[in-house]
């Protein structure tokens, strides 16, 4: 098996797509979790290659957030789109980035993700929250590389 195979075990995946669930109830924001092995170039540029490729950059609002994981580098990255980028307070992907850091270096990769997960979901309902014209515009099913 593969190093993304063994990541997270069937078990931990679905309890972090019913986070990104949970996290986009109230908010028309979009959640999406990105796993590969290896990244061969720097992870925050490979996190914006998969970020257009998942078309997470085609939301009405520009309001995706995509946390891309190379398992093997051992690196990740929280990507959001200009929309919630123009409004959420100035050190907030840094304190998520050091709260899903902190579980990761503990081995709690699926935590970790979910930490990162319920926080944007919360930043995206403060400023884009859900209405009745809001719809699931991506997957919440977590892909991999």
């Amino acid at each position: 098996m593969s190093k993304v195979e063994d990541f997270l075990s069937a078990e931990e995946e679905q309890e972090i797509i019913a986070a990104i669930r949970t996290a986009e109830r109230n908010t028309s924001g979009e959640i999406r979790i990105h796993i590969e092995d290896h990244a061969d170039i720097d992870p925050f540029d490979r996190a914006l290659e998969v970020f257009h490729l998942l078309k997470m950059d085609n939301t009405k609002l520009r309001n995706g957030v995509l946390i891309y994981v190379a398992v093997r580098d051992r690196k990740f990255v929280i990507y959001g789109d200009e929309g919630i980028n123009n409004v959420v307070p100035k050190d907030f992907w840094d304190s998520t980035r050091d709260a899903m850091r902190e579980q990761f270096q503990h081995g709690n990769f699926a935590q970790g993700m979910i930490q990162g997960i319920l926080e944007a979901g919360k930043e995206l309902q403060a400023h884009f929250p859900w209405d009745v014209d809001t719809e699931n515009e991506l997957s919440n099913e977590i892909s991999k590389g």
